[in-house]
């Protein structure tokens, strides 16, 4: 797969896109987030979205 063509998705944790990965070829629809550091982080989003910028 040409790196044009793979699917992005955009992580809800830094709302970065990040580009679909050979090791998540069987997993891509459960891939929700880029990192392992922004797994960690889902919990600790400020409730409001301007005060995080």
């Amino acid at each position: 797969m040409k790196p044009s063509e793979r699917p992005s998705k955009t992580c809800p944790v830094c709302r970065r896109p990040f580009l679909w990965r050979r090791r998540w070829a069987r997993c891509w629809d459960e891939v929700r987030y880029c990192s392992h550091r922004c797994r960690q982080q889902r919990n600790r989003q400020c409730p409001t979205l301007t005060a995080c910028d």
